[in-house]
């Protein structure tokens, strides 16, 4: 029996659990720019790089499709596609616009001490990886910290909006690590925003999160204009 014959005879919750397989690591792959912008693969070319059937890995290049990581080409392969200076700026646009939103609304209410204490830790890490330049451990640090903040927002659906355009901005950040200048900056911007938290000032967290997205955002519009059209 051939891996695409087999695929019809999988029960539906294991199929279910095969396609999330497939989509998490083609995702991942994509994200960390192992299939860079522009990369065409075939629908068969994925399914034996992954190690499954087919048919999983055609409904998670559909998934993807949708949320605008790839595109589907002729004869069911796929084309990753790039983004560009336009589409960073629309979307830290929208980043902007939600996370500040969601600063305010964090400060406004308060934050009990485990979650303040998730803060500083991000923040001391990011600190102590810029100490030892280590560009790739300060972006998981800056990553963990906007997890958390969005996480304690109280806003599913804000929330959710904003995972969905990190994604889309992951891999230009993880790109882009060696040309951007060294974030001291950055660091100083999250523990200000920890402080105005802490002291339940929510105009002043909305505005430094608000200020801090618009410069990262223009930072990296301006390396994708200058930079190579792969990113």
């Amino acid at each position: 029996m051939t891996k695409s014959s087999a695929a019809s005879t999988v029960p539906g919750d294991e199929r279910v659990s095969l396609t999330m397989r497939a989509y998490s690591e083609i995702r991942r792959r994509i994200l960390d720019n192992e299939l860079p912008a522009g990369s065409i693969m075939l629908e068969q070319e994925l399914a034996l790089l992954l190690d499954m059937s087919r048919t999983p890995v055609r409904e998670a290049m559909i998934r993807l499709a949708n949320e605008g990581m790839v595109e589907i080409r002729p004869r069911h392969g796929m084309r990753v596609l790039p983004i560009s200076a336009d589409d960073m700026q629309e979307i830290y646009q929208i980043l902007t616009a939600l996370e500040s939103d969601a600063a305010a609304r964090i400060a406004d209410r308060g934050l009990p001490a485990d979650a303040i204490c998730e803060l500083r830790t991000a923040v001391a890490a990011m600190d102590e990886a810029l100490a030892r330049d280590d560009l790739k451990a300060w972006a998981r640090a800056d990553e963990r910290f906007h997890a958390v903040l969005i996480e304690t927002c109280g806003n599913r659906r804000l929330r959710d909006l904003v995972h969905q355009f990190w994604d889309q901005t992951y891999r230009v950040r993880m790109a882009t690590l060696s040309l951007r200048p060294r974030p001291t900056e950055s660091n100083r911007d999250h523990l200000a925003l920890v402080e105005a938290i802490e002291r339940r000032d929510a105009a002043a967290a909305a505005r430094i999160h608000r200020e801090h997205r618009v410069r990262a955002g223009a930072m990296l519009v301006d390396l994708l204009r200058r930079g190579p059209s792969q990113l």
